[in-house]
């Protein structure tokens, strides 16, 4: 289906919501104008740093291990981190930078080992979530999702939907999938031809909760609205065509939001830049302006500024806190969709710039 792109209209307009004082911001006509197609870096890349959702984006893609990927240790072992990469692939999207670094992560992302180590072998595992999610991002590229690392990745997809228009895992450790899985599932699949399938659809659209908000997992005896989830759900149910189950999800949200103008998740009384980061984006694409810029103040009142060091400035720190190298990277891959305000049915690299700006602070005389 073919969609208009607010979200890029509004991230430019308002661009100069932001941390007072800290920063340079680009005027509000350089800052609106779409991303050039040159592939060659800017020589004054300060042109587009003042832009703190690529300035975030930046210093997300300096984080990757060898420009490609991003790891994680567990008990002293490193493993691929395939999910935290593919949230950079959409973030570079978002913001329409590192495009050198998002085909790398593609590439990356492609090679067998890496994409069966995430998405399963497609026998004695698969999980609909990572699929949907890899599906996705190869969508969000512009390279074949039938043939991504030698498998149809829609196809595969497709064959993980239950009669009840679920989509689960195939996988000997149980299943896993929940509103995510599913969300992602038909964001991905309604960029296919044959689009998503209306009985997975309608199961999205009846988990909703009696407040009108949506859980995070099915089939519990109680509903239990979430934001992240919320977010989620509602973006795939406005793609693919149920906007009424869609507003009563944004009302949701909108009055769910703390007095700060973030998100917190399961009932939490303090707000995250990951939860604001996916309910900004939601509320801006969807057009809620006040609420979403709200939410987008907050990620900005995160983000870290010229007093810090030249290394950690442009990233968003995950809470009041302040700056914490454990969870900023997943924090500003998740916080920089709320900053552009594309949702995932609109999300593209077509037209992004190759390089990774920095977040431009004046000198001192």
């Amino acid at each position: 289906m073919t969609l208009t792109r607010p979200g890029r209209r509004i991230a430019a307009l308002f661009g100069g919501l932001a941390l007072a004082g800290t920063a340079a911001l680009i005027p509000s006509t350089a800052a609106a104008a779409p991303p050039t197609t040159d592939t060659t870096p800017p020589a004054n890349v300060s042109v587009l740093s003042g832009n703190r959702t690529q300035a975030a984006a930046g210093w997300l893609a300096r984080q990757l291990v060898d420009g490609e990927r991003f790891e994680t240790t567990f008990d002293g072992v490193t493993y691929p981190d395939q999910g935290l990469t593919i949230d950079a692939i959409f973030a570079f999207a978002a913001a329409g930078v590192a495009d050198g670094n998002g085909a790398k992560a593609t590439t990356w992302l492609a090679r067998p080992e890496i994409l069966s180590g995430y998405i399963g072998d497609g026998t004695t595992n698969a999980y609909a979530g990572a699929t949907a999610k890899t599906l996705l991002a190869a969508e969000v590229r512009g390279v074949d999702p039938t043939s991504f690392g030698g498998v149809d990745l829609p196809a595969r997809l497709r064959s993980l939907q239950k009669p009840s228009g679920r989509f689960t895992d195939t996988s000997p450790w149980g299943d896993y999938s929940n509103a995510f899985s599913q969300s992602l599932a038909l964001l991905a699949l309604d960029r296919t031809p044959a689009g998503a399938p209306a009985a997975a659809v309608d199961f999205l659209a009846d988990a909703h909760c009696a407040d009108g908000g949506f859980p995070l997992d099915y089939g519990l005896s109680t509903c239990t609205s979430d934001a992240d989830s919320t977010a989620m759900s509602v973006q795939a149910l406005a793609a693919t065509g149920r906007h009424q189950e869609a507003a009563a999800g944004l009302n949701w949200l909108a009055s769910h939001q703390l007095s700060d103008g973030g998100f917190g998740t399961g009932g939490a009384t303090t707000s995250n830049a990951n939860s604001t980061g996916l309910a900004a984006q939601a509320l801006l694409s969807s057009w809620r302006v006040i609420p979403g810029l709200a939410a987008r103040h907050f990620l900005t009142e995160r983000q870290v500024g010229c007093s810090a060091s030249t290394a950690t400035r442009g990233a968003i720190a995950y809470d009041a806190g302040g700056y914490n190298p454990a969870t900023a990277t997943r924090a500003t891959a998740q916080a920089v969709l709320g900053l552009a305000g594309t949702g995932f049915a609109d999300l593209s690299s077509a037209g992004a710039h190759r390089n990774a700006p920095t977040l431009h602070c004046p000198t001192t005389p």
